[in-house]
């Protein structure tokens, strides 16, 4: 029983950190690109993950991507556009007085 612990530990890290590496997006990747990291952890077992860890994943803390910037702020106008709005803040009401 004892023998296949580094094997699950193994596979659940690889798991992991692919599905880590395709949510990340191409603009905050490190060092290699996207697909080269994938095909890293997936053909190496326990290096490939490790260097994911190590050398691929972005930096905690750090700036968010140009992408993700333009991302948040499209997201803060749609919900301004969704908010109701006051007799004074409505053109078509301003309009029609």
């Amino acid at each position: 029983m004892l023998r296949y612990v580094p094997a699950v530990l193994s596979f659940a890290l690889t798991v992991y950190c692919f599905i880590d590496a395709v949510q990340t997006d191409k603009a905050d990747m490190r060092n290699l690109p996207k697909p080269a990291w994938i095909l890293f952890i997936l053909l190496l077992p326990v290096l490939g993950p490790t260097g994911w860890l190590l050398a691929g994943r972005p930096r905690r803390g750090s700036a968010p991507s140009r992408s993700q910037q333009q991302r948040w702020e499209q997201q803060q106008r749609d919900q301004d556009d969704r908010r109701p709005r006051g007799p004074d803040d409505d053109p078509d009401f301003l309009k029609d007085l």
